[in-house]
């Protein structure tokens, strides 16, 4: 059994189980770009259906500003390290309304496993990976921006938008470049590409962020 409760500035809150997010529109498979801050990247293709299809189903109030995601936590079973738990994620509203912004379900044809965020987790492809929660539990729509658990732990490293950019580097290393991993059995990694503006998906995205400063922003 699982649910995910939706609620905050909303008209209808409700608490959906999985079958009902199931049911809310049509699955299919979509091939994504994955970015991952330490220089590597990867093509997973997901299965899931659009996050504004369950959004929308709770109708928004005009004050909500921001989606903020909870994910699972059992302290019996599981270790906290590194970073505070429950993990916690949010997007801008009308990020987690685009069209792009995919709740998963399923993963290179099957269901996701464990590892991947069982049963339903987040993918917005024009930001790094660790954007994408993992076995979300509540969804809360709210005015002011929410925490995240990376930018509480290392703001100076981990920013709330999270967008893939060249031009802001991480304190750390380089996000000039990445190594895509290549699948094959003779060679792990592709040669050294260039990283590409929010993640190759400008065309569709960038408007999101018309007259931002996204290196203060990042």
């Amino acid at each position: 059994p699982w649910t995910v409760r939706v609620e905050g500035l909303v008209g209808k809150p409700r608490r959906f189980d999985i079958d009902e997010l199931l049911r809310l529109a049509p699955l299919e498979e979509r091939i994504y770009r994955l970015r991952c801050v330490e220089g590597w990247s990867m093509v997973v293709p997901w299965v899931g259906f659009p996050l504004a299809a369950l959004l929308k189903e709770v109708e928004p109030l005009g004050s909500a500003k921001y989606v903020e995601f909870v994910t699972h936590y059992d302290p019996k079973i599981m270790i906290r390290d590194v970073l505070d738990w429950p993990y916690t994620e949010g997007l801008r509203l009308d990020e987690a309304l685009h069209p792009l912004t995919l709740l998963a379900v399923g993963v290179y044809g099957e269901a996701l496993p464990k590892q991947n965020g069982a049963p339903l987790r987040l993918v917005v492809p024009w930001k790094y990976g660790f954007k994408g929660i993992k076995s979300i539990v509540a969804i809360t729509f709210v005015e002011r921006m929410p925490n995240t658990s990376w930018n509480l732990s290392q703001p100076s490293e981990y920013g709330f938008f999270s967008n893939v950019n060249p031009a802001v580097d991480h304190p750390r290393w380089s996000q000039k470049s990445e190594r895509r991993i290549a699948g094959s059995a003779s060679k792990l990694f592709a040669e050294r590409i260039p990283t590409r503006p929010f993640n190759g998906y400008a065309e569709q995205v960038a408007s999101l962020y018309a007259g931002m400063d996204l290196k203060k922003w990042f």
